[in-house]
């Protein structure tokens, strides 16, 4: 069981790790760099992460600005925090799985720093489908509600790629993922239970249940469709495969909401 401190110590780590935020260098004294228990606080960490867009998206659309603008804005301040890893990923693992004919060449193409063709589209494609699906949300629902939802869809996307980082096992044995060292069972649990709850607090409020239980079931299976391809393209993950996860959750998420809202 995690004590406060614990996971006060690990939401620092966590933020390391899913941003470029400059975290304090005592949270790191004695550590060794794992995340196996690290990943208990991914939840939480969303959540920070996504404070500062939706208090920006609470203002402006409080003050009846464009929603699409808002919209926009807001991403581009969460890719700003992120230094856009989640997007790196996804471009990368695009790249490797469109045009890697095997499992080895996949998996060079995904190191290779240079973007592709496949890893430019998504990258349209995630970015046109999450600025579009929040600025409908934003369109439709009051100004708090869309800034939860917002905070929702940061938490419960990070909650789905500590699963997907446990399901599978390391592609490489040199890579970021593995020396990262696989997922501890109870902190993996502690990240599912905490994210559903985190979600369900932020966007209860805001939605009906069946809206909710639907933007949960599109982004879980949307995760799972993803990760079931990577298990059998590549047999495992990377650092990238977890970053593209995430992107591939959030935008499920989103896009469902705006339908059903």
């Amino acid at each position: 069981m995690l004590s406060l401190r614990d996971i006060i110590d690990e939401t620092a780590r966590a933020l390391a790790f899913l941003s470029r935020l400059p975290i304090p260098d005592r949270f790191f004294v004695g550590h060794d760099g794992r995340l196996t228990k690290t990943v208990a606080a991914f939840p939480l960490a969303g959540l920070l992460l996504s404070l500062p867009a939706a208090f920006l998206m609470l203002i402006l659309l409080s003050l009846h600005t464009s929603a699409l603008l808002v919209a926009l804005m807001a991403i581009t301040i969460q890719i700003f925090i992120t230094g856009g890893l989640h997007e790196d990923g996804l471009s990368d693992t695009t790249d490797g799985l469109g045009a890697g004919r095997d499992r080895q060449r996949a998996l060079e193409i995904m190191k290779d720093s240079r973007l592709g063709s496949y890893g430019a589209l998504a990258m349209i494609l995630s970015l046109g489908l999450r600025v579009t699906a929040l600025a409908a949300i934003a369109a439709n629902l009051p100004a708090i509600s869309a800034a939860l939802v917002f905070v929702a869809a940061s938490v419960g996307s990070r909650a789905l790629i500590v699963w997907h980082w446990s399901t599978l096992p390391p592609a490489r044995p040199d890579g970021v993922a593995s020396g990262a060292g696989q997922p501890e069972p109870e902190a993996t649990r502690f990240a599912l239970l905490s994210g559903l709850a985190l979600v369900a607090v932020t966007t209860l409020p805001a939605i009906t249940f069946a809206t909710f239980l639907g933007a949960i079931v599109a982004a879980i299976m949307a995760a799972f469709a993803f990760t079931s391809n990577v298990r059998r393209r590549l047999g495992g993950q990377t650092g990238d495969t977890i970053g593209a996860c995430q992107q591939i959750a959030e935008t499920a998420f989103l896009v469902a909401l705006a339908i059903a809202t």
